[in-house]
Formats: C-alpha cells, sequence, structure tokens
C-alpha cells in the first residue's frame, strides 16, 4: 500500500451531456445526446476516477445518501461500502438509477484501491486473459442505408471480426436494411441485430427467417427482455444456429436470475454501468458460469475491458458507437484497439485514465 492508512476525504460527482454527431433511434426510442457521469473520490494525494451512464440526476444521489457511506471510510473495503450504499438506497429505490449511481462509485473505488496499492485494476482482480474481442456497435434504425453500410464496413477496416446494427423501427425495411448490412461488411464478418424489444414472437420468428439468409447470428432482444416466456418461445423455435441474447437492462443478480432460470438466453448481457460497478459485474458473471451460459458485457467498452480480462466466460464487448467517442473525448489512457480486441495497459496505475478536463467542461450540465 501507500504506507499511509487512507480514508475517502472527498466525493464529488458531475454530469456531462454529449449531442451525438447523427440522430440515433432502435426499435422502441430515438434520442440526441449521451450523459456520462463522473465520480471523483480523494485520500489525501490519492484520485479514483469511476463513471457510468445515466440521467444528470444521478448526481443528486450520488451527494446524498451515497456520499454519507463513504466519507471516512476505508477505500480498500469494496465489499462493504458496496453493501451500505445499497442499503442507503432501500426507501429511495434501488434499481435503475440508483444502481448506475452507486456503479461510477464502484468503478472509482476500484480505481483509487488499485493507485493506493501502486498496480492496475486488472493485476488486482487478476487476469483471465490478455485481451477481449469486441463487435462494432451502431447501425441506428435513423441511419440511412449509406451511413448503415459505411459505419460497418468501417468497423470491420479496423480489424473488427464481428458487427451488430439496430432493427425494429420499421420491420417491413428490416430485411433490406439487414441485406445492404451483409452486402457492406462482406461474407467473412459476423453480423448481429439488436431489435431493442420492438418485436413480439411471431414477428421475431418470421423475420429470422429472412435475416438468415444474411447468416445473421445474434438476436438481440428479439422481444421485450421482461418477457422472459417470449425469448425462450424465440431461442427455442429459431431454425438457424442464431444466439438470443439479453440482460443490459438488468439491475441485480436477482433479475439476471430469473432470465437464466427461464432459459431465455443464449449469452446474458451484463452491463457494469448499470448492474452496480464491476463488483455487480463480477456477481452477475459469476452466476452465469453457474448456469453455464457465457456473457458479453453491453456498452462503456473501454471500461468493461478491465473487468472482462478478468472474469472467465466472457465472448465479448460491445465497441458502441457514441461510447467510444465520448470516452475518447473525455479520457486519455484508454484500452488500446488491436486486431479487434481490446488490451489493458498492466503497467497504469487504477484505470489507467486521465480525464481531459478542459474538454470535458464545456459538456458539463446542471442537476
Amino acid at each position: 500500500m501507500s504506507g499511509v492508512a487512507a480514508l475517502i476525504d472527498s466525493v464529488e460527482a458531475a454530469a456531462y451531456t454529449v449531442p451525438t454527431d447523427a440522430p440515433e433511434a432502435d426499435g422502441t426510442i430515438r434520442w440526441d445526446s449521451t450523459t456520462l457521469v463522473l465520480v471523483t473520490l480523494r485520500c489525501g494525494e490519492y484520485e479514483g476516477v469511476g463513471y457510468t451512464y445515466a440521467h444528470h440526476a444521478a448526481t443528486a444521489l450520488i451527494a446524498k445518501p451515497l456520499r454519507d457511506c463513504l466519507l471516512g471510510a476505508d477505500p480498500m473495503d469494496i465489499p462493504r461500502l458496496w453493501q451500505a450504499m445499497h442499503r442507503s438506497l432501500r426507501n429511495i429505490g434501488a434499481p435503475g438509477l440508483g444502481l448506475m449511481a452507486i456503479a461510477a462509485i464502484d468503478h472509482a473505488l476500484w480505481d483509487l484501491k488499485a493507485k493506493l496499492l501502486g498496480v492496475s485494476v486488472i493485476t488486482l482482480l487478476g487476469r483471465a486473459r490478455e485481451s477481449v474481442p469486441v463487435y462494432g456497435s451502431g447501425g441506428f434504425t435513423s441511419y440511412t442505408v449509406d451511413q448503415l453500410q459505411t459505419q460497418l464496413a468501417g468497423f470491420v477496416e479496423l480489424g473488427i471480426a464481428r458487427v451488430k446494427m439496430k432493427v425494429g423501427s420499421a420491420p417491413a425495411q428490416d430485411p433490406k436494411r439487414v441485406f445492404a448490412a451483409r452486402e457492406a461488411i462482406g461474407e467473412e464478418a459476423a453480423l448481429m441485430v439488436d431489435a431493442n424489444g420492438a418485436y413480439d414472437c411471431r414477428q421475431a420468428l418470421a423475420l429470422m427467417d429472412a435475416f438468415g439468409e444474411c447468416k445473421v447470428d445474434w438476436f438481440e432482444e428479439p422481444v421485450s427482455s421482461d418477457d422472459l416466456q417470449g425469448l425462450a418461445r424465440v431461442r427455442n423455435h429459431i431454425r438457424n444456429s442464431v444466439d438470443v441474447a439479453a440482460g443490459e437492462y438488468g439491475w441485480d443478480n436477482w433479475y439476471f436470475a430469473r432470465m437464466l432460470e427461464a432459459g431465455a438466453v443464449d449469452v446474458l448481457q451484463i452491463d457494469a454501468t448499470r448492474c452496480g460497478g464491476f463488483t455487480g459485474f463480477i456477481r452477475a458473471a459469476a452466476l452465469a458460469q453457474a448456469y453455464g451460459v457465457p456473457v458479453s458485457a453491453h456498452c462503456a467498452p473501454h471500461l468493461h475491458a478491465h473487468v472482462c480480462c478478468a472474469v472467465p466466460g466472457v465472448r465479448h464487448i460491445e465497441y458502441f458507437h457514441d461510447h467510444v467517442r465520448i470516452e475518447s473525448m473525455f479520457f486519455d489512457g484508454l484500452p488500446m484497439l488491436r486486431n479487434g480486441e481490446l488490451f489493458v495497459d498492466v503497467d497504469r496505475a487504477g484505470l489507467g485514465l486521465t480525464l481531459k478536463q478542459a474538454d470535458i467542461e464545456a459538456y458539463r450540465v446542471d442537476a
């Protein structure tokens, strides 16, 4: 350790909203910006930084009551602090915004603890692998066919072996758009589709027959992720060898357990920015491993690279267009993309991130 007993003496949070670079939509909603919530924890001269993607209101929860759980506490005791934060939200509601706020703090705690010990987060966690494959993700339903093809082909040119596009806004047009995507990426790259729960079971099965002609091998949220029977029905009746995936809206292991018990997915998606940080991700991944189900990290690619290098059973990380852009705008020292995989620099302490303070301040918003 640093040689000095370290207690948390400062907890700060701020939100930053970045407009999208083009109109974006999926099968159920449209959006024109993304908000990153940043947490800074300090122990004397040491500083831990973490973040999540959430509504800016998460900063209010961090100010009260989560901050009270942290001040004067030992940052080495992450499990104890995590439980204290979770309990403090009992009457407010932990699922949703509460666990997103905890996630930002949890990431900052891991960063701070590793820095106090003079090691990287991945060294602290222990490596299961050297790098993690990614899949390029975007292909929004608001894109023209030209935009769709250009973006997906661009991922392949970066050496990424698999790409994902959105479907569901106009189901009648989806087969043509999927065909256009296949045409753009060639025959070798894997093609994935994400309906964000826009279809019903009958639609999903009918459209998957059409998508199968384009060798689609991943069907994400073909129906609502809350419809576990519907997911299981689609999974059990798809004719081709296609993985049904869901879980990105999971807040806790009760959610993930119900999904796994229902046999609803071939791959469980986990999002550390939603399920309480690395601590929640590790718990969910262990649960999936008990069911023999692989996991895939949802969004926040440079953040997930650390925990996914440490957790068994990880298939890949979503290299999501918006988050790649924002993380590159706001931080130096990000994990490096090489040959379609993310590599963490084990020689950089903590998460290895350096905040571009001057660049980020232009996007700051008030809670």
